[in-house]
Formats: C-alpha cells, structure tokens, sequence
C-alpha cells in the first residue's frame, strides 16, 4: 500500500492539532491577553445585541447555458439579511439567512437551487491577536484553490466548524479548524447538500519577507459520505510582487486517506505571473493537477472550483475537480478599466497530464471575458464563456448577467 506510513491519519491530524495549538498557545502576549479581563466594547450584551449591524443583500442572476445545441436558462434571485452584533467582553455572534428564489422555471443544467437556509450562524470570541469562532461559517484560505466559499453560486459553500485564527505575532497568521460538516453549494434538500466530515485545516502565513507572502498548509480531509474526497495534502505556497510585476509558485502533495477506497499519491504545481502595461494588465500561467496512473488524481473537494479550469465548470469531477489522468491548464489573460468599468479576457489550454491513463490527450480550450461596472449603487456584470472540446466533452457555451445590490 503507497500510503502505508508509521504515523496513521488519525495520529497526524492529533499531533497537528497538538502543535497548532502550542504555536498559538505560546505566541507572544497570547498568555497574558488569555487572563486578562478585555475592555467591552459595550456595557452588556443587550447593549452587544441592540447595538448590532444588519445588512440587506440582493442579487438577481440569469444564466444561459447551451451544451453542444441543447438549451436550458434559469434566472434566479438570492436575498441575504445578516445580522452581525457588538462585542461585549470580547464575544460576538453573527447569524446569516439565504433564500434562492427561481424566477422562472428551473429545467436543470444551472448549479443554483431554490430554498432557504442559515448560511452563517456562529458565535466568537476574541481576545488580543486571537479569534475563536464556532458555528457555521466562512472559511477561504490563501487563493480558494483548496479551502473556499464558491461565492459566485447563489447557494454558498459554508462549514460547520470551530477555528482559531492567530495574529500575535509578526507579520504572521495562523489559522487551524476543525470541520464537522461542509454545507455544500446544492442546498439542504438534495442528498449531496451536506457531507460529514471530522477534517482540519491548518494554513499559516508569513508576510514578513520582501518579495511576497509564504504560506505553508495541511488539509487532512476526512469525508464520511462521500469516501473518495478523504485526502491528506501538505503544501506550500509563495505570492507577491514587485513594482508592476505579481507573481505565484506553488507546490502541494496529496494522498488517500481515512476511508478513501483508492490509493495514490499524486502532486500539484502552479506557476503564475502578471505585468502592468499602464492601464492593462497582462497575466499568465500554469496549473497542473497531477495523476498517479490509473490509482487516482490530484483533487481539490473543497475549492471554490469556478474560480479555476474555465468559467464553464466543465472539469468539476464530480466535486473532485480533476478527472482521471489529470489536468495541465495553460492560461493567459488581459484585463484593463475603462471609465470605471472593468473588463477582462481570459484563454485556457487544457490537456491530459497522462493521457495513457485518460486516452485524451488535448481536452479541450476555453475563451471568456467579463465586463463590470457599477450604476447607481448597483453592481452589473455580464460574464461569457465558450468551451472548445477536443477529447474531453462537448462544446459548451454559458452566459451569466448579474445584478445586485446591499443595504
């Protein structure tokens, strides 16, 4: 067995969590910030609760779909009342309520169901440079590329969790949370709206450097419904820039864990970069979500997947966001704002990474752009996409326009 090693995936996620919790427990200040009384910000939690902030979101979406000549379009409203309270002696809580309401008839083919639901409900406690929350929450680390809300959909991904985030010391921030469940993006009546989990995440960050921010992370994914998405996977990541220039490397590892059937080893690398021209900027990379033959692929269950691969969502796997030989994805873009509207570009190359395993080797190219802008308080975007298949899929075409607004 590949993943056969002496410490089980159980012990790995305790001795992580033992040596999160020393590294914050041992931060500068964190002791005697823990036994001090906090100043309130209000006199009681009355006060905290009648004192508290509520915003009013609304945004109206219609998406067009065409999958190689065949049609389906849903248009579709998302209203969002969150209630965020005063902290009294250093304890908050902020509750969060969605409704998704389809304007016209849903035919399918558009990941944005109908209903009502707690988004975000938890309560926290923050002492110094350090923040408890436990409840349901938001959690995006680093890019979203492995850990994020999937914002863009009207339902958001949201976690069943308790987390501790760190800032005692110097330009750094450690971030550990057990998962309980993850609240997934299709709602609470589907069969797959919710999965299980006993996961932690741990990422920290070091902002301190010169040249850009290094962030080092252990997603140890343990998923009781849904086997296959329990993954160990370590990396480190290193973003900045200089003057006109942004850059990013990264590199991970990952294998199967926990009750996972497979067993594989498998890598991911990105490399990317972007210039500023004057008002344009021009940008460019490479992202490979590797393959261990036939055994298994790269997968990333709890990313913000819209974010990456092309905006058609043709390469979601099932939740996985890989297929089996995995994923090379070439891809530039050029964006630029014209009298305060934004407009971007964006091309994709897709390939197998083992096309003896896939039996594809090009799958496919992607072409879109973006336009947003901002009228009268409102945010309008229109959003296009257009998937080219070579191997993989068909040709598939999406077109998002988008509105809306907060109070």
């Amino acid at each position: 067995m590949k993943n056969q090693n002496p410490f089980s995936h159980f012990s790995l996620r305790k001795n992580l969590l033992a040596l999160t919790v020393s590294i914050i427990a041992t931060a500068p200040g964190f002791a005697q910030e823990m036994s001090e009384q906090q100043a309130p910000e209000v006199n009681s939690f009355a006060d905290a609760l009648s004192q508290g902030d509520v915003t009013l979101g609304f945004r109206a979406r219609s998406e067009f779909v065409d999958v190689d000549g065949t049609d389906v379009d849903l248009t579709s409203l998302q209203t969002r009342l969150t209630f965020t309270s005063a902290a009294y002696e250093g304890f908050s809580t902020l509750i969060e309520m969605d409704d998704v309401t389809h304007m016209t008839d849903f035919e399918g083919g558009v990941g944005d169901p109908e209903g009502t639901e707690v988004n975000q409900a938890y309560l926290a406690y923050a002492t110094g440079g350090t923040t408890f929350k436990y409840g349901r929450q938001r959690i995006l680390l680093d890019n979203q590329r492995f850990v994020g809300g999937v914002g863009f959909r009207q339902n958001e991904q949201t976690y069943d969790a308790f987390s501790v985030t760190n800032t005692s010391l110097a330009d750094t921030t450690l971030f550990l949370a057990r998962v309980s469940n993850v609240n997934r993006i299709f709602g609470e009546d589907s069969p797959v709206g919710d999965h299980t989990n006993d996961t932690y995440l741990l990422n920290g960050k070091y902002a301190g450097l010169p040249a850009g921010t290094l962030s080092g992370y252990a997603y140890l994914i343990d998923n009781e419904d849904a086997a296959a998405f329990s993954t160990d996977t370590y990396g480190v990541r290193f973003a900045g820039g200089q003057g006109d220039l942004s850059y990013a490397l990264e590199y991970a590892m990952q294998s199967s864990a926990a009750n996972n059937p497979a067993d594989y080893d498998a890598d991911y690398l990105l490399a990317e970069g972007s210039y500023k021209l004057g008002a344009v900027t021009l940008s460019g990379g490479y992202e490979l979500l590797g393959a261990d033959g036939a055994d298994g692929q790269f997968i990333t269950p709890l990313a913000t997947l819209h974010k990456f691969q092309g905006w058609t969502d043709k390469f979601l796997g099932g939740g996985t966001g890989n297929i089996a030989g995995g994923i090379e994805d070439v891809y530039l873009s050029v964006g630029t704002t014209l009298a305060g509207v934004k407009v971007a570009f964006n091309y994709h190359q897709l390939s197998s990474d083992d096309s003896g395993v896939s039996g594809m080797d090009k799958l496919g190219s992607e072409a879109g752009f973006l336009v947003a802008g901002k009228l009268a308080g409102v945010n309008l975007s229109v959003k296009y996409s257009s998937f080219s298949a070579d191997d993989f899929s068909v040709d598939t075409d999406k077109l998002w326009l988008t509105a809306a607004a907060k109070f």
